[in-house]
Parts: C-alpha cells; structure tokens; sequence
C-alpha cells in the first residue's frame, strides 16, 4: 500500500468523521427547535416526541467515540489532525449533553401543558432561538476549522446571560404576585437555565491552537 493511499485514507476518515459530528449536531438543534415549539404551542405529543428522539443522538454519540478511538490507536495522528480527532470527541460528548437537555426540557414542556399559558414562555422562545443560532455557529466553525468564527460564538455569552437576567426577574415578579404560579415558573426557571448550560458546552471546545 503506498503511502499516498494510506494519506488519502486518513483524510477521508477525518472528513467521515466532521460529517458524523456535523449530522450529530444538526439533529441535536432540531430537538432543540422542535423542543421549544412544543413549549410555546404547549404540545404534549410533540414534547413526546422530542423525548423519544434522544435515542438517535445517543447512538451518533457512540458511532463516533468508537471511531475516534479507532483512528487514535491506529492512525496515532499528530498536531492539527490529533486536535482535530480530539475536538470531535469532546464535541460529540457535548452534543449529546444538548440532545439531554432538549429531552429535560420536553419533558417540562409536558408538565407545563397542566398548567395556564404563562407570558414569559415568549422571553424563553427568543433565548431558544439565540441558543440555536450560536450552537450552528459553533458547529459550522468546527466544521470550516474557522477559529475567529468559534470566538465570535464564544462572546456572545453576555447575550445569553442577559436574557436570562431578564427572563429571571419577570419569573421572580410572577411568583411573588400569585404563588400559584410558583410552580410552573420553576418549570421555565429550569428550562431557562439549561439554556445558559446548552451554550457553555461548545464554543471553547472549537478553538484549537493553529498548527505546528
């Protein structure tokens, strides 16, 4: 086998290996997407089936742990590649943490369904979204090796830390004018806060150190 063959076989496990991290995290922001909807529609039976969905991402998860680790004892990468093999483990390890908490928040989202509308589910539809945005950004940073596109992910933290400031002090007000909407407003209270969770996972996880 010569050694061209053996090169090109390495970069086409390397991009197998972007695309399965690529096709893990897009269906991890359409449970997040489909998620929300069921929030704010207050849709049990799409909650339902946000939970059920969970599966697939856990098994993409597996899928690219097993190959990681094939191409590290095998390939024993160096520099860039190995930071690139690196990288798509611990993404996929935080994709599926975010395929967990779309599951958490549909499961709220059923809980909710028992209960009046409450007005500040708009406040954590529009946090969702942000969330969303910043979660394609990372991956399509990770996926263009684009660095500068992982830092500008990364700084949009104050964004999300400010809505959910917000979001806390309007569920605060709630709850102290009828403590019968104590209950659900801990509900959004949790659902917001796995918001500023989904986000601290992926961003760093993106900025590697330029090759040597």
């Amino acid at each position: 086998m010569s050694s061209e063959h053996i090169v090109k076989s390495f970069d086409d496990e390397l991009k197998q290996l972007s695309q399965m991290v690529a096709q893990m995290g897009g269906l991890a922001e359409a449970q997040l997407q489909a998620a929300i909807e069921a929030l704010v529609a207050r849709d049990a039976e799409q909650a339902a089936r946000v939970v059920q969905g969970d599966v697939r991402i856990d098994q993409l998860e597996r899928q690219i742990s097993t190959q990681t680790i094939r191409m590290l004892a095998l390939r024993q990468p160096m520099a860039q590649d190995l930071r690139q093999v690196v990288a798509a483990l611990k993404i996929s390890s935080d994709i599926e943490r975010i395929g967990d908490y779309a599951a958490n928040v549909a499961k709220r989202a059923i809980a909710l369904t028992q209960s009046p509308p409450m007005r500040p589910v708009g406040g954590i539809a529009r946090m969702g979204r942000l969330v969303q945005q910043i979660i394609k950004d990372t991956l399509d940073a990770f996926s263009d090796n684009d660095a500068d596109k992982a830092v500008a992910a990364w700084k949009r933290d104050q964004d999300v830390d400010d809505m959910y400031n917000s979001l806390f002090r309007e569920l605060l007000t709630y709850m102290m004018e009828d403590p019968r909407n104590i209950g659900p407003s801990t509900h959004l209270m949790f659902i917001a806060k796995r918001r500023t969770a989904i986000f601290g996972l992926l961003p760093s996880k993106t900025i590697r150190p330029a090759s040597s």
